[in-house]
Formats: C-alpha cells, structure tokens, sequence
C-alpha cells in the first residue's frame, strides 16, 4: 500500500455523470406509506452516508481513510463487528486476515534490491517483461513491483470481468494485499469509464451489505431506497417504480411476499404460462395421474403398462386400477375384480387432484386476465397524453385542467394490480366469513375498474357546443370514477390488513 493518506473517497465527477453510469445529484425524497417512513436516495447521498461510517469510525480508532475503508469492505460495512474485532486487542492479526501492510518496512532482499536500483536504469516489468523506468513501475508494501499498464490491464479485468471489487488482492498470483481504493483510483485515472464503473461497484457493496439500503430495480435508475425499519412496505422511486421494499419485487399489495413466493413457485411448478382454459380441460378429460407422485399422463398406446416419466419417480402401474404393476403378475392380480372400497379411494384421490388443478386455473386465469389488462393500460398512458393535448387545444384548457386524466390511469394501473394479486390471496384462503366481504369488496374494486377503463378508452369530443357539453360530462365521470376506484381500492387493503393483524385468515398449503 503506497500512500495511506486521510484524502476521502474521490467524489463522483460531472463527467462521470455525462458518461451515464451516475445520476444527476437528485436531494433526498422523504415520503411515507401508511405511516411508512423511507427516503430516495441518489448515488452522491449513498457515497456521502459511506463518508460518514468511515468518519464515525476514525473519531474511535486511529487509522487513515484508506484502511478503515479497507476493513469495512472486509466486514460488509458492518461497523459494529469491524470495531469489536479491533477491540479484541489483536490489530496485527486482524490486518494480516484482511490483507493490510501498514509495515513500510520490506523484506531485507527487496530492500536491498531497490537500494542498488538507479534512477535512470531502466527495470524489466515481470509481468509484461518490457523495460521501464522506475518511476513507472506501481508496487504495494509487499514489494511486488509491476508496470503501471500491467497493472492497468489487471485492475480492469478484475472490474469490469469479474465485477467484484470487494477485496482485490496484489497482482502477484499467492499475493493476498489488498489494493485500496485511493491506489485502485490512482491507478485508473487515466479511464473515467473504468472509474466510474469501480465506484458504482463499490457503492453496490455498500448497499447490498446494508438491510436499510435497497437499489431501485428499474434499468439505469440509480436510485436508493432508504428506510428506518425493514417490513414489506411499498416503495416509490422518483422514476416512478414501485416495489416492495422487503422482497424487492413489484408492489405485491395486499398480499405478503410468502404468498407470492409462494405463488410464483406453484405457477412455475405447473407451467402455468403455457395453459390456458382448454388445455385445462382436455388435462383434465384424457390424463390420469402417477398414483405416486401426481404427474399427469397421457396413455399413448394400447398397453396397460404404465410407467411414469418423471426422473424422480418412475413408478410403474396399472393403467385400469392405478395399482403397483409389481403385483399384476402375482396371486394378487385383480384388476378384473371390482373392488368398491377401492374404486371409491382412488375415484376420490384423482377427483380431488382435478378439482385442485380446476380451483388452480380459476385464480390462475383471472389473475392472468389482469395482469394483461395492466400491461395494455401501461401502455394506455402514452395515448392519454396526446388526448390530454387534444384537450388543451380543442377546448383551451390549461395544462392543470386536464391532469385528472393522468391521474386516472395512474389509479386504474394501480387497481389492477391490486385486484391481479387479490387473486393469489383468495387461492390460499379458506372459506370464512370474512373471505365474503373480502370478495364483495373485490367484486366492487372489479367492477368500478371496469368503468374507469372504459371511459378512459372513448373518444374526446371535438370543439362545438354540444361536444363542450360532452367532454364537461366526461371530465366529472372520470374524476368521479377515479375517486371511487381509489375509495373501492383503499377498502379492500384495509380490510385484508385489519384481516391479517386480527387473524381472521385461515391460508391452506399448496
């Protein structure tokens, strides 16, 4: 390690955002959910809280900027097993485990080597074997001396190849120093898009070390989000994309992340995405089930000899009695024997596996209808704002007056998802009484869905005075509906959350 000064962390430059890998300084957005408190935070906010660790923690020990970085990386920016560690009393241990040489003093061999090196001779780099001059020559307190390119060559495989920059070890392959972050800078100067992509690395370490801290999913949105508390809150980012703080996937409101692990674990299972209704039904009609592990089969052949396909299963029976074929070639052969008993088990068994795959396909069909109709009504926006402009001109309403159109959908896209995922919620409930009232409530969300959509979908009115009075009424319509949409929507979380903290929900396994 070369120069272990107290210089804090190169900030990010304009030019870093002028490459597109950093955003632009956006302050922090305070906001709260249902009492739910959380931040948006921008990449320069996250740097500055690192500032502030780092800080904190030199006000306790005495050691430059450039080790305690070091060691936090080392323990995940977890201050508090950092500092019981250095209090254990065995800092020399500790920076040997790390990979930290604070010791200027090298080897007797090393030292002697570079005591007898001139200035102006020119040293063969071990890596490249090119000869250089020493001032270009780039080495930690280990002693291993390389070319500033080789080194070049090797931090950028390591950043942009392997993309871990939690702890990058000397250049030299048994080597285990670490390179800090001011000699990784130094280093790279040179490259603002190496740069860059080592800081955005560093920061990503810093957030997904921390339970507080969660990246917005969007695509090039460099945003944090920042909470007091980690529970299953949605979460809005000043892009616009709302998630689940807890699991990191789309605002799954009203139902838990358990319950949607859950779901998308069964859909996957029975390779929902490729049934529709009449596949159902003809599985249904023409498949039995492996007595042993429940796979629906299809006979393809006049022989009774079945033997299940699965590889974990391979089961073999009777097409006709679903009975273990180990038995059909012995005494206790009676497939020809009706057996009422019997017939009435496995008649039961396998109506009962149909009636689950039927009750499966309901949910599954409706909240797939949903999920496409929320797609269209994604879409749906783009459209809505050239209307909102054929309002302003048509009937010279001010920008202001014609937002109520913006804000519907905004609400309709909101309500569909709410009702896509009240499906799952509904799949895993058992029948009680209030599972009625959750489902007038969904049938009222529904319904008044139904209606915004539609009216969100006519045609504006052009400018004569019939068609003025036309879009008046059309105006109070979709600012009624969308009232009342949110109205519908609000009733039916608050009933399932009041729901989930009395316990009134009974939820079956799978």
């Amino acid at each position: 390690m070369t120069d272990l000064s107290d210089e804090s962390f190169d900030t990010i430059s304009d030019s870093d955002i002028d490459l597109g890998l950093i955003s632009d300084d956006v302050n922090p957005s305070s906001t709260s959910n249902q009492s739910f408190e959380y931040q948006v935070l921008s990449v320069k906010d996250v740097q500055k809280q690192m500032e502030e660790t780092i800080e904190n923690i030199k006000h306790v020990i005495q050691l430059s900027s450039a080790i305690i970085r070091t060691l936090l990386k080392h323990f995940r920016w977890d201050s508090q097993k950092l500092l019981e560690r250095i209090f254990d009393g065995n800092e020399e241990q500790l920076f040997k485990d790390v990979g930290i040489v604070v010791n200027k003093d090298l080897s007797h061999e090393s030292h002697n080597k570079r005591r007898r090196m001139d200035q102006k001779m020119r040293i063969s780099c071990e890596i490249c074997c090119d000869l250089v001059s020493k001032n270009y020559l780039f080495g930690l307190n280990c002693g291993h001396d390389y070319c500033k390119e080789c080194w070049r060559k090797y931090l950028t495989t390591k950043i942009m190849a392997e993309g871990d920059v939690t702890a990058i070890t000397c250049a030299e392959t048994e080597c285990k120093v670490i390179v800090d972050d001011e000699d990784v800078l130094q280093l790279i100067s040179d490259d603002n898009l190496l740069k860059s992509k080592y800081q955005r690395l560093t920061i990503n370490c810093y957030v997904e070390s921390n339970g507080l801290l969660r990246w917005c999913p969007k695509p090039d949105c460099l945003h944090v989000f920042s909470v007091h508390f980690r529970e299953a809150h949605p979460v809005t980012c000043i892009c616009g994309t709302e998630i689940c703080f807890a699991c990191g996937q789309s605002n799954h409101e009203p139902i838990t992340c358990e319950l949607i692990y859950r779901w998308n674990k069964k859909s996957a299972g029975n390779n929902a995405e490729k049934i529709d209704g009449r596949t159902a039904n003809w599985i249904i009609t023409n498949t039995k089930e492996c007595p042993k592990c429940r796979t629906s089969i299809e006979k393809n052949g006049g022989c009774n000899h079945m033997t299940c396909r699965s590889l974990k299963c391979k089961f073999e029976f009777c097409w006709v009695c679903l009975q273990s074929w180990a038995t059909h070639g012995t005494s206790y052969y009676n497939c020809n024997q009706f057996n009422d008993s019997k017939a009435r088990t496995v008649k039961e068994n396998q109506s009962d596996q149909r009636k689950s795959l039927e009750r499966f396909m309901f949910y599954w069909q409706r909240f797939m209808n949903h999920k496409q109709s929320l797609k269209f009504e994604s879409e749906l926006m783009a459209t809505v704002r050239t209307r909102m402009t054929q309002m302003q001109h048509n009937f010279n309403n001010a920008w202001v007056e014609v937002q109520f159109m913006e804000k519907a959908v905004h609400a309709l896209c909101n309500c569909r998802q709410t009702l896509m995922y009240t499906y799952v919620f509904a799949f895993y409930n058992e029948r009680t009484p209030q599972i009625q009232i959750f489902e007038i409530n969904q049938r009222d969300l529904q319904s008044s869905v139904e209606t915004l959509s539609e009216l969100l979908e006519r045609e504006i009115p052009s400018d004569d005075r019939q068609e003025n009075k036309d879009m008046k009424q059309l105006k109070d319509q979709v600012i009624h509906s969308t009232n009342y949409c949110n109205k519908r929507r609000k009733a039916l979380i608050d009933h399932i959350i009041e729901g989930y903290e009395k316990d009134w929900w009974l939820f079956s396994s799978d």
